[in-house]
């Protein structure tokens, strides 16, 4: 795997599992991470890494397979340049649907 590519993964990686320390030792739930600007803040800005990481993983090798690549690299574009209709349910919905199939997919092409 190229080096370049290798390094995007990893701040994916990076991102998600910060990410996931907003949680620790506490219940997944969605009025507890409405109620903590910070964590939410925090979370976007993470979502925003991943995006521009998978947007370079797509610039480096257009065929790159990662699920739903095209869908990250659109919600840091949203993030970025459409903040005010970006909701609290749509971040909290990524966080819990669909970080775990990204999480799966970054370690077994790190280990692979």
């Amino acid at each position: 795997m190229n080096a370049d590519i290798r390094a995007c993964l990893h701040d994916v990686q990076q991102a998600i599992r910060e990410i996931e320390s907003f949680f620790a030792g506490q219940p997944m739930q969605f009025a507890a991470y409405q109620a903590d600007t910070r964590t939410r803040r925090a979370t976007e800005r993470n979502l925003e890494i991943m995006g521009e990481a998978v947007g370079r993983i797509l610039k480096l090798d257009p065929a790159f397979h990662l699920s739903n690549a095209r869908a990250v690299v659109a919600t840091r574009n949203r993030i970025i340049h459409g903040y005010d209709t970006v909701s609290d349910e749509m971040v909290w919905g990524i966080v819990v649907r669909h970080l775990p199939l990204l999480k799966q997919e970054v370690a077994a092409l790190l280990a692979g």
